[in-house]
């Protein structure tokens, strides 16, 4: 999955270091109701399984973003809980901080959309995001996402208690 500014590809034994840092940054293990640090085996066996294991299998998907000119790992995309029964998948990005803000998340969610309905044929693509993460917000209701639910105090966020947005996206040829 190729675009402009980034490519998507997946996980190779390589990214071990860049997926050790990023499930171990504590600024953002609010995103995935994380607790405590993955151990390098841990993620060694993550990349091993991912390499080995399709996204029927493992009921997700993840994807290093890279910049098309230097190649250089720049975020990850997801896609979890997949359900090939209802046809639907929850999505979640992060750009690392130096990345942020150049369009890349935007892209990539972009390119990520494409494989889901086109080659993955879904019918629905959806995401949880908090409250304060303005900046998610607008990523997903720019790339056409909906808000169709909000979880009033749902999560608990350095002793503040936030509502969640629920947003959905259905393939355009189901809607």
């Amino acid at each position: 999955m190729i675009g402009e500014k980034v490519f998507l590809r997946a996980v190779e034994m390589e990214d071990i270091d860049t997926l050790y840092q990023f499930e171990n940054d504590v600024d953002i293990w609010h995103l995935s109701d994380t607790i405590m640090p993955f151990s390098r085996f841990t993620i060694e066996q993550y990349v091993i399984n991912s390499m080995t294991q399709d996204i029927y299998s493992l009921k997700q998907l993840r994807l290093i973003i890279c910049e098309t000119t230097t190649k250089n790992p720049v975020g990850l995309i997801d896609l979890y809980d997949f359900n090939p029964t209802h046809r639907r998948a929850g999505v979640g990005i992060i750009i690392a901080t130096p990345y942020r803000r150049k369009s890349y998340a935007s892209e990539a969610l972009q390119l990520l959309q494409n494989y889901a309905f086109s080659t993955l044929q879904l019918h629905q693509l959806y995401c949880s995001i908090s409250e304060d993460n303005k900046a998610s917000i607008n990523l997903f209701l720019q790339s056409g996402f909906i808000k169709t639910a909000t979880r009033k105090s749902w999560n608990n966020k350095n002793g503040k208690w936030l509502d969640e947005y629920f947003l959905q996206l259905i393939a355009n040829k189901d809607r």
